[in-house]
């Protein structure tokens, strides 16, 4: 059996209340029923998709997904019955079996967290740790408050910036509409205060470092956990909120924006979320993104996107066979569903594809999030839609089933606005150390190189603006650049920017097929190629054309090679749960 068949399959939560629970984790379409409305057995259960949840004193409660999306008030959405001894008293769940991660769109406000909350109470009796972000467009919120707060010219004006005014708006109102707790309230309270706080020292100090930039956007997650959390509790729910660079010892590089998960963290999360004997059992709502700098003992985040790498870490730390990375799309997708009509989500992915494809652009995992996952056997990532509960959603495992012959392409990448450089030696042909002096000059301009092409005199590459030192000016550090090279007279250097690379990520054992067919869909729109290049894992194969043939490329391509006959793949939208991994 692959790997990936076998993370679905393996029951790592005892029975609860009596109840045979083990048969469900088995059959993966189980799991996807639970996640997307009836579950086994709730023929019995009114049609709202009603769960039953044990409690260590044998009370079951009955929770639907509409009471949970109804507005809170004490109680609410709880009916409590006496239930029968589970066969062996006190017999409850011995750890966490599954994490839950909800970007910030999925925890937008209330009415998101409702359903969020719904979510959730399907999977119950799988005893998840949930892993959030912050709410909605917070984070850009914060960064926009640090940077305006630069202009003010005391501390009296903060208050009545904007983005500070959204904040505090629509946390107040989401605690308002939840009917969260007296006591999270005043702790959410006591955070949009140190938020002003902050931005008031930056405007007395005219100054914003990357360590006050930090801590200033881990007050979005700060925030949306101890609302969840409390919201759970109102339920009449076990939940305990955690901030992961305190409770559960998150340890990272002193790279306050862009983090390193250090080893001491695996250990630190194992010991903070294993149940002790007789403890009672509780959701545990976690922040993600978030880190403590291993020397200055500063918050840290994990960049953006740093949430799935949070859940991946709990997943790995606990031993996990799944983590859930609940998006705003129905899984991996095999195009940009705003640029290609007729996308379809992939069923099945391998870590090494799911790794290439965040590396080149898909927005659906960040880039490093797969490495905790990658280096923990048995443990798979599953990608899913909370606006979509039914569809399956894409399975992320070290192999992928079937082999490698009935497939071709799993998805298409589109990275706009990529520069290329043409570097041609200026000595003798075959000259010593060309390449190893060009990267040199690479490194000490600090500038990434994406993709490479090239041949005895010459080396193309192409440069993401996005890796540059400033958006704002990107013509500067690319003139300083080629100045560098012509000046130390190592070569002639041609920059042309307004490219797209276009990237394919597909079957290694396939790519003449793959290349064959691509230039053929290209020569017939139209389209011309300006580079290729193939990664070192063969998985991807790079094509660069120019931005404003980017579109017309992409949807050639993917007209030639989706949908195809071999069952690999879903509709976007697909709600079949007999399509699970077996």
């Amino acid at each position: 059996m692959s790997s990936v068949a076998s993370c679905a399959s393996i029951a790592v939560v005892r029975n609860v209340a009596g109840r045979a629970s083990s048969s469900s984790r088995a059959n993966p379409a189980s799991r996807n029923a639970r996640a997307g409305g009836a579950g086994a057995g709730s023929a019995a259960l009114p049609s709202a998709r009603r769960r039953v949840v044990a409690s260590r004193r044998h009370v079951h409660f009955a929770v639907s997904a509409a009471d949970a999306a109804a507005p809170a008030t004490a109680g609410a959405g709880i009916a409590v019955r006496p239930s029968a001894a589970p066969s062996q008293p006190g017999e409850t769940l011995e750890q966490y079996s599954v994490v839950m991660k909800f970007g910030g769109s999925s925890v937008a406000d209330a009415e998101r967290m409702r359903e969020v909350a719904a979510i959730v109470l399907t999977f119950q009796e799988e005893m998840p740790v949930v892993v959030l972000s912050a709410m909605g467009k917070t984070t850009n919120y914060l960064l926009a408050a640090g940077e305006q707060a630069l202009k003010c010219d005391n501390g009296e004006e903060v208050a009545e910036m904007e983005p500070i005014r959204l904040i505090r708006k629509l946390h107040e109102t989401t605690m308002h509409e939840l009917g969260v707790d007296a006591v999270t309230r005043e702790e959410v309270n006591k955070l949009l205060n140190k938020i002003e706080q902050v931005c008031t020292g930056v405007a007395l100090m005219q100054e914003c470092t990357s360590r006050t930039r930090a801590t200033l956007v881990s007050f979005g997650e700060r925030m949306s956990t101890r609302i969840f959390s409390s919201f759970l509790r109102s339920l009449g729910l076990r939940s305990r909120q955690y901030d992961a660079f305190d409770a559960l010892g998150f340890v990272t590089t002193d790279e306050f924006e862009n983090g390193n998960i250090l080893d001491i963290t695996y250990p630190n999360v194992a010991a903070a979320l294993t149940l002790g004997k007789g403890e009672p059992a509780s959701i545990a709502v976690v922040t993600g993104f978030l880190g403590r700098g291993q020397k200055t003992g500063a918050i840290a985040t994990l960049g953006r996107g740093g949430s799935d790498l949070s859940a991946t870490v709990i997943g790995a730390a606990l031993k996990l066979s799944e983590v859930q990375v609940w998006k705003d799309v129905d899984g991996v997708l095999s195009a940009d569903p705003r640029e290609v009509e007729g996308t379809v989500a992939m069923a099945f992915l391998s870590f090494q594809e799911a790794t290439e494809l965040a590396y080149f652009g898909a927005q659906v995992l960040h880039p490093q999030s797969m490495r905790p996952a990658m280096d923990t056997e048995n443990l798979c990532v599953r990608v899913k839609n909370s606006y979509n509960v039914h569809a399956p959603g894409t399975l992320i495992g070290h192999t992928r089933p079937g082999g490698g012959e009935a497939w071709l392409l799993t998805s298409i990448v589109r990275k706009k606005n990529v520069t290329m450089l043409d570097i041609v030696s200026t000595r003798m042909l075959g000259q010593y150390g060309f390449l190893a002096k060009v990267f040199a000059i690479m490194n000490n301009n600090g500038i990434s190189v994406d993709c490479v092409a090239t041949s005895e005199v010459s080396v193309s590459l192409t440069l993401d603006p996005a890796k540059l030192w400033s958006r704002d000016l990107v013509k500067e550090e690319l003139d300083s650049l080629v100045q560098d090279f012509e000046e130390n007279g190592i070569a002639r250097v041609k920059c042309t920017t307004g490219h797209s690379l276009i990237s394919l990520i597909g079957n290694v054992e396939r790519n003449n097929e793959i290349m064959e067919r691509s230039f053929r869909a290209l020569g017939a729109a139209g389209v011309k190629v300006k580079m290729i290049s193939q990664g070192a894992s063969k998985t991807n194969i790079s094509m660069l054309v120019d931005d404003e043939e980017g579109s017309a490329a992409v949807n050639a391509i993917h007209a030639e090679f989706f949908p195809f006959e071999y069952g690999e793949i879903l509709p976007s939208g697909s709600t079949d749960a007999d399509n699970a991994p077996p």
